[in-house]
C-alpha cells in the first residue's frame, strides 16, 4: 500500500511540475515609435522581424497603415518600411513575398524590393485578420466579422470555412490548418469539420504559433498568452491585463524559442524567451 501511495504521490508531483514547466523570460522591448503594432512575423532567412502598424483605429480605412522592420536585438530599423495599407494585421511569408491581411484585401510585398507589388481583393470581406500559407503558396485568411476563413490560390479567392463564431488566428502546421475561434483552438479536418483541441482562452484569441509536437502558443488580444499542450491542457504564461498591455498577433522563432509580442496601443514589441 505504501509503495502505491508513494508512486501515486510521485506521479501527481510529476504532473504538477510538468503543468507548470514553461515560462516566458523577458529579453528586450523596443521603444514606442511603432504605430499600434498588431502583428509580428519572424523571418529566419533574413534575420528580421516584420511588424504591421495599424496607426489608427483597428478597422478604419484611413490609408495610414504600414509594415515596419525591427532587428532581432529590438532596435527599430524602420517604422514605415512599406506604406499604402489601411489597417494591416496578420502576415505570411512565402519565398520573396510577404502577404498582409488588410481589412478587405491582401497586400503583397516583394521583400527584396521593399515595395507593395500587388493587392488581392476579397469580395465582401469586412475584417481580414490573420493569414497563413502552406508549402505550395496557398493562403488562408480569416475574416473575423464575416465569421469565415478564405482560401487564396494563384490570386483566386474562395470561401473555405464559414459559420464560425469569430475566427482570428490561422496557422498551417505541416499539412494541417488550425484556427482560433472565440476562445478555442481547432484543427480543420480534410472534410472541413473542426476538431477542438483546447478551449477557455478568454480575452479574444488572436495569435497562434507551433512550438513542438502537438504543443502551441496562443495569444489573446486582451493581454494573455497560453501554452497549449497536446492533450488540450493549457498553462497561462503571461497576463498583462491589469497593466492594460495587449498581446496581439505574436511571432515566434522556433529555433531559439523567442516569442515576439506586439502590444498594440502601447506601441512596442516585447521579446520573451520560452523556457
Amino acid at each position: 500500500m505504501k509503495k502505491h501511495l508513494i508512486a501515486g504521490a510521485f506521479t501527481m508531483a510529476t504532473f504538477l511540475a510538468n503543468a507548470q514547466e514553461h515560462q516566458l523570460v523577458k529579453k528586450w522591448e523596443t521603444d514606442t515609435l511603432l504605430k499600434v503594432p498588431e502583428s509580428v512575423l519572424y523571418d529566419a532567412d533574413n534575420k528580421i522581424l516584420y511588424v504591421t502598424n495599424i496607426d489608427g483605429q483597428p478597422w478604419e480605412k484611413d490609408n495610414k497603415g504600414s509594415v515596419g522592420k525591427v532587428g532581432l536585438d529590438g532596435k527599430i530599423i524602420t517604422v514605415d518600411w512599406v506604406s499604402g495599407f489601411q489597417a494591416p494585421k496578420g502576415m505570411a511569408l512565402y519565398k520573396n513575398n510577404l502577404y498582409v491581411a488588410d481589412v478587405d484585401k491582401v497586400g503583397v510585398i516583394d521583400i527584396k524590393k521593399g515595395t507593395l507589388t500587388q493587392t488581392i481583393p476579397v469580395e465582401g470581406a469586412l475584417a481580414l485578420n490573420d493569414i497563413t500559407v502552406d508549402k505550395k503558396g496557398v493562403l488562408y485568411v480569416s475574416d473575423s466579422k464575416n465569421k469565415k476563413v478564405h482560401r487564396i490560390e494563384n490570386g483566386t479567392v474562395t470561401t473555405w470555412l464559414e459559420n464560425l463564431k469569430g475566427p482570428n488566428g490561422v496557422l498551417i502546421d505541416g499539412n494541417d490548418l488550425f484556427v482560433l475561434d472565440a476562445g478555442g483552438l481547432y484543427k480543420v479536418e480534410k472534410d472541413k469539420s473542426l476538431t477542438k483541441l483546447a478551449e477557455g482562452m478568454e480575452g479574444g484569441t488572436d495569435g497562434l504559433e507551433h512550438v513542438k509536437g502537438k504543443d502551441y502558443i496562443v495569444s489573446c488580444w486582451g493581454g494573455v498568452i497560453w501554452y497549449v499542450n497536446g492533450d488540450g491542457t493549457k498553462q497561462n504564461l503571461l497576463d498583462t491585463r491589469e497593466q492594460k498591455i495587449n498581446t496581439a498577433d505574436i511571432g515566434y522563432d522556433a529555433k531559439n524559442r523567442i516569442v515576439y509580442v506586439p502590444t498594440f496601443w502601447k506601441n512596442k514589441i516585447v521579446a520573451y524567451e520560452l523556457k
